[in-house]
């Protein structure tokens, strides 16, 4: 299967993600916060940098869940703006 290429709007989005929930981990470890996600270490590392801008409905949930965070915050946070 052939991925369409993200717009810029989609990187930018998924820049902000990968903002948000380093900012929401704090101190906690990548590994501690994606064991309790269910996740592996390096699919949260791609997230956080950018690398993987689009991730699965239930993996971003599953991320909420971890870091205290609701649905609510994450989409008021990741809006797309147009570039």
């Amino acid at each position: 299967m052939v991925r369409s290429p993200l717009t810029p709007e989609e990187h930018e989005r998924g820049e902000r993600l990968g903002r948000l929930l380093r900012e929401a981990r704090g101190a906690r470890s990548m590994v501690e916060i994606a064991a309790v996600a269910g996740l592996s270490a390096e699919t949260l590392r791609k997230i956080e940098t950018g690398r993987a801008p689009t991730p699965a409905f239930f993996t971003v949930a599953a991320l909420a869940g971890a870091l205290g965070l609701s649905m609510d915050e994450i989409v008021a946070n990741c809006v797309p703006v147009p570039v």
